[in-house]
């Protein structure tokens, strides 16, 4: 497919609709967020939960994209569900929709999880959207326009040594027996060299979380594109870096990563990584 030339007035009017759409899901979020119980099903592993609020906020946000810019494609993490469609980029611009990332934190009703729109135009990464209602925390940025937090602008931190960053992990990867051990390694490594660890239950929030400086570093592997997709935007346009794991170029369709504040801790980030997978014998069983 032929690239698709895309002017800023146009940018800026995909990034107009999309942030709009996403607000006004915001109040669907919460009613299933205040329930005392919300109702949720198992997908194919027992830790990966849905509950009819995901269905419903994806519905909304294609119906009112495709509305709005027919020309479109649509990868979502419900859709992708359903239909059992392998997940495609191609040059078209593509909305990548989380419709709740940290549907457990949703269901426990803890306050981090959060709506999440990401745009590619010719596969690359040019809108993105994160909206957390509990936390009244609204994520935004469009490419070369910086990043912004509630209408204000944000940027990362200048942390550039492991020794004074704060890493966010997400710890719960435990639970798949396939990269138990790899995780155990890693958190070890990585949490041992650190001022602290965090583990927030959401990769879009965890990413924005770089992005104001509240954390300095994130790792996280074997995770899908709506789940990285905003919020590499939003990172990026704050000033921060993101990587493949094993230090190449990041691609949001195989998103496995690390991202910092600043390319010296994200190197770091990744030479402990390095050690950490050369571990042979250690005592976690």
């Amino acid at each position: 497919m032929s690239k698709h030339p895309i002017s800023e007035s146009k940018l800026k009017e995909y990034y107009d609709v999309a942030l709009n759409l996403v607000q006004k899901c915001g109040p669907l979020l919460m009613e299933g967020y205040t329930k005392p119980k919300t109702d949720y099903k198992v997908k194919a592993d027992f830790y990966d939960l849905v509950t009819v609020y995901d269905k419903q906020i994806e519905d909304t946000l294609i119906e009112g994209l495709q509305a709005a810019f027919p020309e479109s494609l649509i990868i979502g993490e419900e859709e992708s569900a359903a239909t059992k469609r392998q997940a495609e980029l191609t040059d078209a611009p593509t909305w990548i929709i989380d419709p709740i990332d940290g549907t457990t934190n949703f269901i426990h009703r803890i306050p981090h999880c959060c709506i999440s729109v990401g745009l590619a135009i010719n596969k690359e990464l040019v809108v993105g959207i994160i909206y957390n209602p509990p936390a009244n925390e609204l994520f935004s940025a469009w490419k070369g326009h910086g990043a912004y937090l509630n209408g204000q602008r944000i940027s990362t931190s200048k942390i550039t040594t492991i020794n004074q960053a704060v890493v966010a992990y997400e710890i719960s990867l435990i639970h798949a027996a396939a990269v138990r051990d790899k995780n155990l390694k890693r958190i070890y490594k990585l949490g041992s060299n650190a001022t602290a660890t965090r583990s927030f239950g959401s990769a879009a929030l965890a990413l924005c979380y770089v992005a104001t400086g509240q954390c300095d570093l994130y790792h996280v592997d074997d995770l899908k594109p709506w789940d990285i997709a905003a919020g590499a935007v939003i990172l990026t346009e704050a000033g921060g870096c993101i990587y493949h794991t094993k230090g190449g170029e990041f691609n949001v369709m195989k998103p496995d990563l690390v991202c910092a504040a600043t390319e010296e801790l994200v190197r770091s980030a990744i030479s402990l990584i390095d050690d950490a997978n050369q571990i042979t014998e250690y005592t976690f069983k």
